[in-house]
């Protein structure tokens, strides 16, 4: 492997890990495999979330979040990164 090819693969490796970690996170809370969260994946682990707070955090109004919905809340705050272990 050349120098560059090297250099490239560790920088495409190191931007690539957060979305991993958030797709093993949100593969937590995907009780039924789907690639969304419903309402009622985030309650079970976020039992204060209401379903006003899931609407707004369901940007497209798909009623389920997709990763980058996800993402966005976590960003925002509104959602945790990961379930307490409480």
């Amino acid at each position: 492997m050349t120098r560059v090819n090297k250099m490239t693969t560790l920088a495409l490796s190191t931007l690539c890990v957060p979305a991993f970690a958030m797709g093993a996170g949100a593969a937590e809370l995907d009780a039924n495999g789907d690639g969304l969260l419903s309402v009622a994946e985030v309650q079970a682990v976020y039992p204060d979330v209401t379903a006003e707070q899931y609407s707004a955090m369901d940007l497209n109004a798909d009623g389920a979040l997709d990763n980058e919905e996800i993402v966005a809340a976590q960003e925002a705050g509104v959602m945790p990164v990961a379930p307490s272990d409480g």
